[in-house]
């Protein structure tokens, strides 16, 4: 899934990216009003989260034009406390509204719940944990570490379509890693080891794929 995130503060942006990769989700940057109706135009979005106050056109002008066009849920950030604020941003579409500063742990929350997003995934014999952080396969614990963790939510949230090595890295090991991209492949044979061979499927010189029948 993907989630557009627009603020114009840079710091708050990484932030936001930081904590919606590690849960599995692609993230799409903006810095102003344009930049993310562009970025929505021009991609599928799950999610818009929004700042309200940006440059060229405000997140409740966005997400006005989201609303119009899509069914896209949409997450107004502010640092604006009145509650005329939010009349205003809910009456322009928003799903819901969160006030600044904010948890970004309790966000990713309120993310989920607009998703519709369980947080038990059954696959077959397999229950993916997401809050859990556990993988179990005919009930039992497979004991996965963090990093398998992690590949097999990014590799979920992303089921039916091919992940590159550049993009596990990018969400599992973090973007300022710079080593050795076969460590995916380590990874990948022990987490296929632990949840079943045929569950993630290479696809030679493109990446993997966590296969939707169970087969």
């Amino acid at each position: 899934m993907n989630v557009l995130l627009a603020d114009d503060e840079p710091l708050m942006l990484q932030i936001l990216r930081t904590y919606f990769s590690k849960e599995g989700f692609g993230t799409l940057l903006a810095q102003d009003g344009e930049e993310a109706l562009e970025l929505f135009y021009n991609h599928k979005v799950d999610l818009a989260v929004l700042d309200w106050m940006m440059p060229k056109k405000s997140g409740v002008e966005v997400c006005k034009e989201i609303k119009q066009y899509s069914q896209t849920k949409v997450l107004l950030l502010t640092a604006k406390g009145e509650q005329e604020d939010e009349f205003v941003a809910l009456k322009s579409g928003a799903d819901d509204y969160v006030r600044k500063p904010f948890d970004p742990r309790i966000l990713l929350i309120r993310a989920r719940k607009l998703l519709q997003l369980t947080s038990k995934v059954r696959i077959g014999d397999l229950t993916v944990d997401l809050e859990g952080h556990k993988i179990y396969r005919s009930g039992q614990d497979v004991q996965a570490t963090n990093k398998e963790f992690q590949m097999m939510k990014f590799l979920l949230a992303n089921q039916g379509q091919i992940v590159t090595r550049k993009m596990l890295l990018d969400h599992v090991w973090g973007f300022d890693y710079f080593g050795e991209e076969r460590t995916v492949d380590t990874h990948i044979r022990r987490l296929r080891e632990k949840i079943g061979e045929h569950r993630i499927k290479t696809y030679r010189g493109l990446g993997y794929c966590l296969e939707h029948a169970d087969e």
